[in-house]
């Protein structure tokens, strides 16, 4: 067995941060659809699958490893919100505790020597570094333009534009760049 014990543990009680990920970001998005925020439901849509990547990378590379990846049991997440400011706090939320998590893997990785666990998981340490600066930033722009009915408009547009920014970050990624 390439990884060892304590760290396959680790990574599989990781894959249920990431799963409700997956869930949390089609909530979401339902719950955008619902209020006709079509920006925001586009980019919450492509949170989740990016998510769903990222699980499943986590749990390939646990069996890749010789360990054994399972499947998380999970609650049914938030499906209704306050306002879409909420949805973005609840996220930014989420993303924080995928990230400590993902800090958390790397300490267990280290202490037990797992280089090669602790190189793999140095594209997530970049990766939720994005999430929260994005979610950070989103949160800002919000409160310069305010969530008043007249601002719905431009902060679901505002967020569009971040699953614009997402696709060609996406491009770049596949093309190796």
């Amino acid at each position: 067995m390439l990884i060892p014990k304590k760290v396959e543990k680790a990574l599989n009680e990781h894959l249920a941060l990431e799963m409700g990920a997956i869930y949390h970001y089609l909530a979401v998005a339902s719950w955008c659809d619902k209020e006709r925020y079509e920006g925001a439901s586009a980019f919450f849509h492509k949170q989740s699958a990016e998510e769903q990547l990222h699980f499943m990378k986590f749990f390939n590379y646990i069996n890749e490893m010789g360990g054994h990846a399972l499947v998380p049991e999970l609650k049914k997440p938030l499906s209704v919100y306050k306002s879409i400011v909420e949805v973005c706090e609840k996220s930014l939320e989420a993303e924080k505790k995928v990230t400590k998590s993902v800090y958390n893997l790397v300490e267990v990785a280290r202490s037990e020597h797992d280089h090669g666990t602790v190189e793999f998981l140095k594209f997530f340490i970049d990766e939720q570094r994005e999430e929260e600066v994005q979610f950070t930033k989103l949160l800002d722009k919000i409160k310069l333009i305010g969530d008043g009915p007249q601002s719905l408009y431009y902060i679901d547009k505002e967020i569009e534009k971040l699953t614009a920014k997402a696709g060609k970050k996406d491009k770049k990624a596949a093309a190796g760049e």
